[in-house]
Parts: structure tokens; sequence; C-alpha cells
């Protein structure tokens, strides 16, 4: 934004510093009424036909903007994903326990990629993979819903959860 004795224009368009137009001035006219006031002439609209510009304190005007933005970014939630990884041969109580975990993360808020690595031959077994993603379905299916189903990509399998109430 330009300000002051920036601004390289013949005439522009005046917005006092409530909102109120005063109408079409020159430049150093505009300027003066600014100084008048102690305030700053600043260019909001360059490509208008003539140029809007407006008085405002430009201090006082950036101190909000990056006040705004603070605030938002403040009640920004940043969404991680986390990764579970299994395989097709897992047992019950391991099972239980990954399972714990994704409940755990998803109540925290955070998306969760559950992956099944075939080793070698177990690829050709993809079907018990699937059964696992399933059972992985079924058993965090309280806290969490599927964003993504199982897909087989190589030697992996993966599907993506995230938790209730925020899948697309």
């Amino acid at each position: 934004m330009l300000i002051n004795e920036e601004i390289k224009c013949k005439e522009v368009r005046l917005v006092g510093p409530d909102g109120e137009p005063i109408g079409i001035t020159s430049v150093a006219d505009a300027l003066d009424q600014a100084y008048a006031k102690n305030l700053d002439l600043v260019l909001i609209a360059p490509k208008a036909e003539p140029p809007v510009c407006k008085i405002m304190d430009y201090g006082k005007y950036k101190f909000e903007l990056a006040k705004r933005d603070k605030e938002a970014k403040k009640n920004q939630k940043v969404m991680t994903v986390k990764e579970i990884r299994l395989s097709p041969s897992i047992d019950n109580h391991d099972f239980d326990t990954k399972a714990n975990h994704v409940k755990k993360f998803l109540a925290a808020g955070d998306k969760v990629k559950i992956t099944v690595r075939f080793r070698g031959r177990e690829v050709h077994h993809s079907a018990l993979g699937l059964e696992l993603m399933e059972r992985f379905k079924e058993a965090v299916a309280d806290v969490g819903s599927v964003d993504k189903p199982p897909k087989l990509e190589g030697k992996n399998m993966s599907m993506v959860v995230s938790p209730k109430g925020t899948t697309k």
C-alpha cells in the first residue's frame, strides 16, 4: 500500500476517516486534509478510475491487521496425521494395543493412517490384510470414521481414519 508522498497520481477519490466519501480532489489537497487531521493518506484502490485514497491512521491500521492475523492463527487447529503399522499376521493382543493407540490419537483430534506391510510372499494373501483393515474399522468405529478406504499400493495396504465429525 502506498501512503502519503508515495502516491504519484494527479487526482484521487477521497474517503474520510469515518468512511464517508469526500469527493475527487488533487493529491496535494488530500495530503493537506490528512495532515490537518494528523493522519495519513493511504491508497486503497489503485486500479480504480480515479484511484481511491482514505484518510486513516496507518500505524494503527497495520497494528489491527497484525492483531487480527495473530488471532486467526491462534484459533487455527492444526491436524496431524499419525501412522500405525501392522503386519497381516498380528496377534490379538497386539491388535488391541494398536487399536487403543488409534483411539487415543482420534480422541486428540488427529487423523490416523493405518498401514499393513506385506513382506515377501505375504502380498499374495492381500485378502488377509483387507480382513485386518475391516476388523480395525469396526474396532475404532465409535471414535472415528474412514476417510480413505483400504487400498493396496505396492507391498503396503493403507487406509486413513479421521475423528468423528471431521470427515468430508
